[in-house]
C-alpha cells in the first residue's frame, strides 16, 4: 500500500530535530531508515535542496529552505509528486507558524513538537490520494519536478553520510521563548528516547534518568496513598531522586519544566509528611 510513514523537521545548520510525527511502527527496516534520516539531517547542507534516497522498500525525500529541512519516509510506490507536495505543505505551514529568530535560537531537540499535530493531519490527507486530488494543484509540482528533478542520492552518498552519523552533538541550554506545557513534555521525552535508541553512541543514561524520575514520582503517589515503615525517609529519597533526574535531563528540559517537576515532588513530599495514618476506631464490644 502506498503511503506516507514518517516525517520530521530539522534545522539545516546542525541537524537539530525541531519536530517529528509521532509514530509507533516497529518494522525493523523502517527503524533502520529512520537511522539514515538522522545521519542525513546532520549533512543536509552538503546536498541540493531537493533529494530522494531509495532504501529497500522505502523512499526518503527531503527539501530544505531558509535554513530548515523537511524529511519524510514513504513506501517506494508512493508517487514522487505527492511526496514533494506533502513536503511543500509542511514547509509553507512551518514558515508561517514560527518566527525565524525563534528557530535560530532553539537549542533543545523537538522544541516545536506541537507542529506534530499539523504533520499528522497532513499525513492522513496524503494517505488518501482520492480525496486529496481535488484539494491541491499537482500540475505545478509536476512541472517543477520535470524542470528541476530531485537529486537521486546513491548508496555511496549514504555510506559517506553514515561515516559521520555517529558524531553525537549535544544541544545544551534553554530555549528563551519556550514555556511549560506538560503534554508536550511527554512527547518530547518519547522522541528523545527514540532518537537515543536509534543511535548506539548516544548517552543511554538519559533513558535511565527519564524512567527513574518517573518511577520516583509514582512511588511518591504510593507513599501518599498507603502507610509504610520509614515513609518519611523514603519520601525524601524519592524527592532527591526526582531532583537528580531532572538535573541530568537538563539538556532535554527547560527551566520551567524542571521547576514544575521539582515543585510537584516537593509538594508531594510535604503532603506525605503531613498525612497521618488513620487509626482504627476502638471496639467496645457493644
Amino acid at each position: 500500500m502506498s503511503m506516507v510513514l514518517f516525517a520530521s523537521v530539522v534545522r539545516v545548520g546542525d541537524g537539530l530535530p525541531l519536530s517529528a510525527s509521532t509514530d509507533y511502527e516497529q518494522d525493523k527496516e523502517l527503524q533502520e531508515t529512520k537511522k539514515n534520516i538522522k545521519g542525513l539531517s546532520k549533512k543536509l547542507s552538503q546536498f541540493p535542496d531537493r533529494c530522494t534516497l531509495r532504501t529497500g522498500p522505502f523512499n526518503v525525500n527531503f527539501t530544505s529552505a531558509l535554513g530548515v529541512g523537511y524529511l519524510m519516509v514513504c513506501t517506494a510506490s508512493y508517487p514522487n509528486v505527492l511526496a514533494f507536495c506533502f513536503l511543500d505543505e509542511l514547509q509553507k505551514e512551518f514558515i508561517v507558524t514560527y518566527d525565524p529568530k525563534r528557530i535560530k535560537n532553539a537549542v533543545r531537540p523537538y522544541s516545536f513538537i506541537e507542529f506534530d499535530t499539523f504533520i499528522q493531519k497532513t499525513k492522513q490527507r496524503y494517505n488518501s490520494p482520492r480525496s486529496l486530488s481535488t484539494k491541491i494543484n499537482l500540475s505545478d509540482m509536476q512541472t517543477e519536478i520535470k524542470l528541476r528533478p530531485p537529486y537521486q542520492l546513491s548508496a555511496d552518498d549514504l555510506r559517506s553520510v553514515n561515516g559521520f552519523s555517529h558524531t553525537s552533538s549535544k544541544y545544551k541550554g534553554i530555549a528563551p521563548t519556550q514555556m511549560l506545557d506538560p503534554r508536550l513534555n511527554l512527547l518530547r521525552g518519547v522522541h528523545a528516547i527514540e532518537s537515543i535508541m536509534q543511535n548506539d553512541d548516544e548517552d543511554f543514561n538519559y533513558v535511565i534518568a527519564f524512567f527513574l524520575g518517573t518511577a520516583a514520582c509514582l512511588y511518591q503517589c504510593f507513599l501518599f496513598a498507603y502507610f509504610s515503615v520509614w515513609r518519611d525517609s523514603k519520601s525524601i529519597l524519592a524527592f532527591a531522586l526526582i531532583c537528580l533526574s531532572n538535573m541530568y535531563l537538563y539538556e532535554l528540559r527547560n527551566v520551567w519544566q524542571i521547576l514544575f517537576h521539582v515543585a510537584v515532588a516537593a509538594f508531594m513530599a510535604l503532603q506525605i509528611r503531613l498525612r497521618q495514618p488513620q487509626g482504627k476506631a476502638p471496639d467496645y464490644n457493644v
